[in-house]
Order: structure tokens, then sequence, then C-alpha cells
């Protein structure tokens, strides 16, 4: 009985205070402004040394041929074989600097090095953002060893709230899946003993185009 009486005026008390509101104790409070405290340096570089302290591989192109070189001499380096790539404006690129690729879905779990643009790449925490707007779809984010993004200055941000104010005002429709990638799949859930690769890529590379 005591329950119901106690449900009772709690429910009471909800009631009164919906048909009764209390004026705001903060009624300036700022919702705006970043709580973050934001660096002087170019995105870029906030970027770059992020996105290296959780692991990854920044490569900086002055523009699309500094793109194409930069881009064989790693492939050398690392003695990479078969490319997939799903994208028409980076087929383009690849086909200029005559860097073979492939298309096939013939067998998916066996692809081992991806290449995909990206939405944005958010400067604060040195993140990816990608989504299914792109003809890559969710396959090269997932499936591969080695991830590579392909991205230009003009898809820099700070943040995430930057980036999704973005997309709202691009895209009348959301598309079905927006994710966000800081640094190479890994898991230390077992035994405490990192493991790389665990849910995804082990090696994640951008390779940013500067187009100014």
């Amino acid at each position: 009985m005591e329950e119901s009486t106690t449900r009772e005026k709690v429910l009471k008390a909800i009631r009164n205070a919906l048909i009764e509101p209390s004026e705001s104790p903060f009624p300036y409070t700022d919702f705006e402004s970043s709580i973050f405290v934001e660096s002087k340096d170019l995105l870029e570089v906030v970027f770059a040394d992020e996105f290296t302290k959780v692991g990854g591989v920044f490569v900086y192109c002055e523009n699309q041929n500094e793109f194409e070189r930069n881009f064989k001499s790693i492939i050398s380096q690392k003695q990479w074989e078969t490319l997939f790539c799903f994208e028409g404006e980076i087929q383009e690129m690849l086909k200029n600097a005559e860097i073979a690729y492939s298309t096939s879905t013939d067998n998916l779990n066996q692809i081992q090095i991806g290449i995909t643009p990206c939405e944005f790449l958010l400067a604060r925490t040195g993140s990816i953002m990608i989504s299914t707007r792109n003809q890559t779809g969710r396959r090269l984010h997932a499936i591969p060893d080695v991830h590579i993004v392909v991205a230009k200055s003009s898809q820099i941000v700070n943040d995430l709230k930057d980036a999704f104010k973005i997309i709202k005002q691009k895209n009348e429709n959301l598309p079905s899946m927006i994710s966000v990638i800081t640094g190479a799949s890994r898991t230390a859930d077992i035994e405490k003993t990192l493991v790389m690769g665990a849910h995804g890529p082990r090696e994640l590379y951008v390779f940013f185009i500067d187009e100014f």
C-alpha cells in the first residue's frame, strides 16, 4: 500500500510540474559554443597529430600528382599487390598513375587492401567519418587488412558536430549508415593482450590531398 501511495505522490508531482512548469534556473546557458579548447594550429596539422597518436599513417599530398607519386612509392615499399576500389573518382586517379585495381566482389573475404573516400576528417580526435553514401558502401571499411582513405582539404572539420551539421545541410535524407573510425581496429578484451585487426583493418592510412 505504501508503494502505491509513494507512486501516486511521485506521479502527482510530475503532473503538477507539467501543468505549472517552473522557470529554468539557468536561462542563459550556451548550448552552441564548443566545450573543448580550440587549437590555434591548422586543422590538417591537428588531425595529423591526433591520427598518428592512434596508430594511423598520415600522408600529406600537395596535389593529385604528388598523391600519385606517394601512393606508387608506398605500394612499392609495402609490396602491395591487388587493390580494391569501387569509387569512380579514385579509380580515375589510379588509372592516371597506372596503378592496377580490382572491382570484383567474387571473393570479398580475401580482400587485403581497400581504398575508399570518406565523408569527413575530424581534426580534434583524429577520426574519419564514413557513410554508405559513397559507392563503397559498407564493405571496404571493414573487410581488408589494410584500409586506405583518400581525403581532400575541403573534407576536414574540427569536430563531430561540424560534420553532422554539413551532412544535414547537403542531404535531405541521411545515409543509412554513418560511422566514425578512430585508428586501426584493435582489442585487448582477452587477457589484456592487444590484438590488431580484431574487428576490421589492422592498418589505416590517410592520403590527404591539399586542394589549395
